[in-house]
């Protein structure tokens, strides 16, 4: 066994080596520019009707958006992937899209990165190994017990990049098989490398339904041998599948970021269709084991935000997520296209709460000051356009309500509020989609004001230094206007924003 063991080991590292020579096939040739011929031939149509179309926010150029992928950085860029359906505004057999940006705020369209074959191509990520950008996928596949029975089942693939552009598929794909409990969900692998050893976690579940995070290394990204459970809940209250699971380090304490699925509200928390939250601790590299310290807390309190993914570069630690939910309605399906990323945020420690803060080059995106004043009782900003980046500087000792529609609504299409009396922050869409309302406590530090990014179909609200925030697709008609329903006067700058991502 051992020897068998060794040569399967000898096998993987002579073929991750091989890895970066694979070339295209003619049918991968063929497939990838059919695509690209249709999405080319369809963004005209999309293009022609842009009143929800995103302007600094990553979207797709047609078709359906979910979780980011393979956000990393590789040959002078940052790319980011992300689940993509170019064919109909519904989730369908999943490719993988691709942008690149210099800086995290300007992005460009890439050729297709990924297309399915026997499989469906679900989330992973990305890590560059000797020169080679390695994407680790989940690849979901329905197969038979026989002529009339079929299983579904998850494994983990591989594919390879030398100029993170052309990316071909391992030949010898599965390289992880099987969960350790044969768990038919086993998906989402975030890939890092430690010492020695590269590590990727999984999410699944228990056999009675309890979510999970497993933990495997390997030291070539071939062979991978399965090390421990990072985590799992004891209880249905932290639900029953946990996707999207991401660890790192963070001022020297480990989190685990994940997105449990099956967890049921809980006073003002717990309100989206599935959650995105976190547990921090600390974590022993020999024996695989997490030792949590901190219970679980949702990491954004908007309506839509899931499936989170982060990178480190230069000793900082970006997030970006998917601003959608499963079932939201995502209104711009009617002009050819939904979803969208949420900013890159960079994350931070302070105390036992992780903190989040919009990516600093975004205020490159500034178009001028168009609004720099105090802003009474009943007054109302409409020199925006369809952007903006908005300070709001008020009294908390004093309850605060601004509402945001656009100049050719009737009503306001959601609110931001500030009640004194409880600290609570609320954002509320109850004029879109009858009472929706997401609201959290909010102890400010040094930074006592709002800061909001408003885009043609989303809104972004930063309290403070990043303590609480919220992430919320809402759709205007027309440019922005906002307006102060509070008793109270608040000073407020706004800036227009520039676009920076391919329309």
């Amino acid at each position: 066994m051992a020897v068998l063991k060794l040569f399967v080991v000898l096998l993987s590292l002579f073929a991750a080596a091989r890895a970066c020579d694979l070339k295209q096939t003619a049918d991968d040739i063929k497939n990838k520019a059919a695509v690209e011929e249709y999405i080319n031939n369809t963004r005209p149509n999309i293009t022609s009707n842009s009143r929800y179309r995103q302007h600094y926010h990553v979207s797709p150029p047609v078709g359906w958006m979910n979780d980011p992928n393979g956000f990393s950085y590789f040959k002078g860029a940052f790319h980011l992937f992300y689940q993509f359906y170019p064919y109909n505004t519904s989730t369908g057999n999943i490719h993988w899209g691709h942008v690149i940006s210099p800086d995290l705020v300007q992005w460009t369209q890439m050729p297709i990165a990924l297309l399915p074959g026997d499989e469906q191509v679900f989330s992973g990520s990305a890590i560059e190994k000797d020169g080679t950008l390695v994407l680790m996928y989940t690849a979901d596949k329905t197969l038979k017990f026989n002529e009339t029975a079929t299983y579904h089942n998850e494994s983990q693939y591989l594919a390879f990049s030398n100029d993170g552009v052309v990316f071909n598929k391992y030949k010898n794909n599965p390289v992880i098989s099987f969960s350790p409990s044969n768990s038919p969900d086993f998906r989402d692998p975030k890939v890092w490398k430690y010492g020695n050893y590269y590590y990727v976690v999984l999410g699944s579940k228990t056999a009675n339904n309890m979510g999970r995070v497993l933990l495997y290394r390997s030291q070539d990204l071939g062979y991978w041998e399965y090390l421990n459970d990072i985590e799992q809940t004891s209880s249905q209250y932290l639900g029953s599948m946990w996707e999207c699971p991401d660890f790192f380090e963070l001022s020297g304490r480990f989190v685990l970021l994940m997105s449990p699925q099956g967890m049921e509200p809980d006073g003002d928390r717990y309100h989206n269709q599935f959650q995105t939250g976190y547990l921090i601790g600390s974590f022993d590299y020999t024996t695989g084991k997490f030792t949590e310290s901190v219970a679980f807390q949702e990491i954004d309190y908007g309506h839509d935000f899931y499936a989170t993914q982060t990178m480190e570069k230069d000793g900082k630690r970006y997030l970006v997520a998917w601003m959608g939910s499963w079932d939201a309605k995502f209104p711009e399906r009617a002009d050819g296209w939904a979803g969208s990323m949420t900013i890159i945020r960079e994350l931070s420690l302070q105390g036992n709460r992780i903190l989040m803060k919009p990516v600093d080059a975004i205020t490159n995106l500034r178009d001028g000051a168009a609004f720099n004043s105090s802003l009474a009782q009943n007054g109302v900003i409409t020199t925006l356009n369809k952007t903006g980046e908005i300070f709001v500087t008020f009294n908390l000792s004093q309850d605060l309500s601004l509402e945001f529609q656009g100049v050719k609504d009737n009503q306001s299409v959601v609110t931001l509020g500030w009640t004194a009396s409880t600290n609570k922050v609320s954002l509320d869409r109850y004029k879109v989609n009858g009472t929706d309302i997401r609201q959290g406590v909010w102890e400010p530090t040094t930074n006592k004001s709002f800061r909001i990014f408003l885009d043609a179909s989303s809104i972004e609200v930063f309290c403070g230094e990043g303590e609480v925030v919220f992430s919320s697709r809402v759709y205007p008609t027309g440019d922005w206007q906002v307006k102060n329903t509070a008793a109270q006067t608040v000073n407020v700058l706004a800036y227009k924003l520039n676009r920076s991502v391919p329309i």
